[in-house]
């Protein structure tokens, strides 16, 4: 039996369930919606992920505005109003430590988008269709 040496290849099963444990106490405290800043007021915000560092003490969450980017002035918002959404988290979540939220724009949905525009363009999809009738005739 072989020892591995270094760092793990991805996150392990408990990371997984933490980021996905504190992905859902966010949205339910984005969905509530009580906060004091006006900036946040009415805010339609989307926490899409969550990962975790190994230690489980810092948290990075990817945010989106239903379908949209985030507007700067809500993304500051929701940066200042990090300290309370730590301690709604670690209300919600029981960890040995309170883990430090860092907010990142989510650009999943852009770069999708960005895919499937170049997938439509009519050079990549003239080369994506099937060749049943080149084929058909070198056979013959």
């Amino acid at each position: 039996m072989t020892k591995r040496h270094g760092p793990p290849a991805g996150p392990s099963q408990r990371m997984l369930r933490v980021a996905e444990e504190v992905r859902h106490a966010l949205s339910a405290v984005l969905a509530r919606g009580d906060f004091r800043d006006p900036d946040l007021a009415g805010a339609h915000i989307t926490v899409t992920e969550v990962r975790a560092s190994p230690d489980l003490k810092h948290m990075t969450a990817f945010v989106s505005g239903l379908g949209r980017d985030v507007p700067p002035e809500q993304f500051a918002a929701l940066k200042r109003a990090a300290p309370y959404l730590r301690r709604e988290v670690a209300h919600a979540v029981r960890l040995r430590y309170a883990p430090d939220i860092h907010f990142q724009p989510d650009t999943a949905l852009d770069y999708a988008m960005q895919i499937n525009r170049a997938l439509k363009q009519p050079v990549v999809a003239r080369d994506l269709r099937p060749r049943t009738d080149e084929a058909e005739e070198d056979r013959s």
